[in-house]
């Protein structure tokens, strides 16, 4: 997720009231969801070391892991991202 929108909805959520955890890094993510079972993950499909496809069927491929709410926040539309993140499981893309 790029920084500044990083930024923004990690203001916006806590002044909603939610603890928020953040990661710039897709196996930073990861190891925060193991750690703290968040109730919802947002992710993005452009990350720095893995994409957001991969992180989500990790997300998915583990049982601690696996009923975790993701929503995928991306600036790509092409159809085949949102095939590809359909096939990921229930999520939403935006």
């Amino acid at each position: 997720m790029r920084r500044n929108l990083q930024r923004v909805l990690d203001y916006n959520l806590r002044q909603a009231g939610h603890k928020v955890l953040t990661a710039g890094r897709g196996r930073d993510g990861l190891r925060l969801a193991e750690e703290h079972h968040p109730d919802l993950v947002l992710l993005d499909l452009m990350l720095p070391d893995i994409s957001g496809t991969e992180v989500c069927r990790s997300l998915r491929g583990r049982s601690e892991t696996a009923g975790i709410p993701v929503i995928m926040l991306t600036a790509r539309g092409e159809e085949v991202d949102r095939v590809l993140g359909l096939e990921l499981g229930p999520m939403t893309m935006w």
